[in-house]
């Protein structure tokens, strides 16, 4: 599944994932023109996606995803809230597929 969300006056956000057949987000990839420092931060951020119940809503993924930057981390370009909309985008598109 493909979601994409372009922050406005900033960065193109994008979230590849799949669904198990336990109904959890799988394979979750963040990418996009944003930048991220450290860039480690990303595994923290992937993680707490990575295994998360689908069909939440945004807020609930945001939430997930604020918790799990790590303190020190600067997004520039983008936000907790902008992956949150990805993803969620990236599920609507397989249900209307």
């Amino acid at each position: 599944m493909h979601g994409e969300f372009k922050v406005p006056r900033g960065k193109l956000v994008v979230v590849d994932l799949d669904i198990d057949e336990t109904s959890r987000l799988t394979d979750v990839r963040l990418s996009g023109d944003f930048f991220l420092y450290p860039e480690e931060a990303m595994t923290s951020i992937v993680g707490a996606l990575d295994g998360a119940p689908a069909g939440l809503p945004a807020h609930e993924y945001t939430l997930r995803v604020a918790e799990a930057v790590p303190p020190g981390t600067e997004l520039f370009g983008f936000s907790p809230a902008a992956i949150a909309i990805a993803v969620t985008r990236a599920q609507e598109a397989n249900a209307d597929a």
